[in-house]
């Protein structure tokens, strides 16, 4: 009977030490095997677009630019491959545009490895993860989505606005989000227009499971 094909894995991060770390430990993992390895943005994208790997493990600062540029180009051109940022940052402003970028997870580094490896299945079997203590934090942003620099207290997303947002997350449509609130599916548009434009997005997003307790806390114990 002919053997399983390994999952594959590219890893990018400008610390040497981190990527044969991250190297040592995932190809001595069964079923899992690193493909490639690169420490700046360019190199990773061109590295990620030869190899179409399935999983890309990512840092989001890199020397010559963002790892979240380099998710959005590896998602636009490799829909097969799933991103999972692995990084230190842990700010609201930064982990917020990772998962509007389109990423599948993010984690911190100081992750255990046996907690990783149950990640990058995670991530791998098309579910979404982001790291539990990360959460209430973050969902609370999203949720507030902040207020403007100078003006009052007042939320930057309006609350409709910020009722569409769960209903993104679960992957629903125009149509069935128009159903769900009993709206117009005109008047979603312009809706998710507005937010697009208040949180500065390009385009619609997969935010997906990091909403609202929609990805798997259980993957992840928080201890």
């Amino acid at each position: 009977m002919p053997k399983s094909t390994p999952m594959r894995l590219v890893i990018v991060d400008d610390h040497e030490v981190v990527r044969i770390g991250l190297s040592a430990v995932l190809d001595l993992t069964p079923g899992m095997k690193v493909v490639g390895q690169a420490s700046r943005k360019d190199e990773a994208k061109r590295l990620s677009l030869r190899l179409k790997p399935d999983v890309v493990l990512l840092d989001i600062r890199l020397p010559d630019g963002s790892g979240v540029d380099v998710a959005r180009e590896i998602l636009a051109h490799c829909p097969n491959t799933r991103v999972l940022f692995l990084t230190s940052f842990t700010d609201d402003h930064t982990v917020l545009e990772a998962i509007l970028s389109g990423a599948h997870g993010y984690l911190l580094k100081d992750i255990a490895s046996d907690a990783l490896i149950r990640a990058i299945k995670t991530v791998a079997s098309g579910q979404a993860l982001i790291d539990p203590r990360l959460t209430k934090h973050t969902l609370q942003w999203l949720k507030d989505a902040h207020t403007r620099p100078g003006q009052s207290k007042r939320p930057l997303l309006s609350p409709q606005e910020q009722r569409l947002l769960p209903l993104i997350a679960k992957g629903l449509t125009n149509k069935e989000i128009a159903t769900h609130l009993k709206l117009s599916e005109k008047t979603v548009k312009n809706y998710l227009a507005n937010i697009f434009s208040k949180l500065n997005i390009g385009r619609r997003s997969k935010i997906a499971a990091f909403y609202a307790g929609s990805f798997k806390g259980s993957v992840l114990p928080s201890d």
